[in-house]
């Protein structure tokens, strides 16, 4: 059984650039093949589509050596690397082998006989739960302009999840709300992660979650934060073949609407 870290490993040493340089007849790697690495994987992502326009501001076109060194030389899991940097990183590798991100890659290797399905499909629900953080935290970056679409991908827009964010986030973005991002003042953690309940067409993922949020209303002093640790219960359905987010439990859900209201 091998994990997807394994596999984007296997990838990226079969890749055509790597077989053709001095990285194919070495191994192991050690730090003077790592620098080498990460100037291929530069030279290349600095040319791929997916890295255009607003994404290479958000990922970045290049990887460090001691971080490719520690990706080949870890044996990673999801509960103890789900960082946002990590998972770029991962997105960015992901891109150097030809995929559009590492949703893509998760999903070409599902249908090969060779790897464990099940260990994949878990690790797959589990990722859709990190990109959902993610996105949910550049959602509140575009405030106050209201960009459901970032979700598209990870939720499914007839869900009721989807219309429960709609509605909290219209509010706030009536009220020209925008996130305070200086200085790392906002910012979001995931601790823990696990399956709760697995199904043929639904998986259920817990999750404990600490959201630092700063938000100002637009051209004024006015200020509102959610400093939140909470447990979070992920509803993942599989329709028509794809996996997406159905619904979700957050006890804080609205939380920042509620303190509006009750402010004098």
């Amino acid at each position: 059984m091998k994990s997807i870290y394994n596999l984007i490993k296997e990838e990226i040493r079969r890749q055509p650039k790597i077989q053709d340089s001095i990285l194919a007849d070495t191994d192991p790697w050690k730090r003077s093949h790592y620098i080498i690495l990460a100037e291929i994987i530069k030279e290349e992502l600095a040319h791929r589509e997916e890295l255009q326009n607003d994404r290479k501001f958000e990922l970045g076109t290049s990887i460090s050596h001691i971080t490719l060194q520690r990706f080949f030389e870890s044996d990673y899991d999801y509960k103890t690397h789900n960082d946002l940097r990590f998972l770029k990183t991962l997105d960015k590798i992901c891109i150097f082998l030809g995929f559009k991100d590492l949703n893509s890659f998760v999903k070409s290797v599902k249908g090969n006989n060779s790897y464990d399905e099940s260990k994949v499909g878990k690790e797959f629900t589990k990722d859709i739960v990190y990109k959902y953080c993610r996105t949910n935290f550049e959602f509140f970056k575009f405030f106050p302009e209201l960009r459901i679409d970032v979700f598209e991908d990870l939720i499914f827009t007839e869900s009721p999840f989807i219309e429960r964010i709609k509605n909290y986030s219209s509010q706030l973005c009536k009220k020209k709300l925008k996130l305070f991002t200086n200085n790392n003042r906002s910012n979001f953690e995931i601790f823990d992660i696990d399956i709760i309940s697995e199904e043929k067409e639904m998986v259920v993922i817990k999750t404990q979650e600490f959201w630092n949020l700063v938000f100002v209303v637009e051209n004024s002093d006015e200020e509102y934060i959610v400093n939140e640790l909470d447990t979070q219960i992920y509803f993942i359905k599989k329709i028509n073949n794809v996996w997406k987010i159905w619904d979700n439990y957050n006890p804080n859900s609205g939380l920042l609407n509620n303190v509006i209201q009750k402010k004098p």
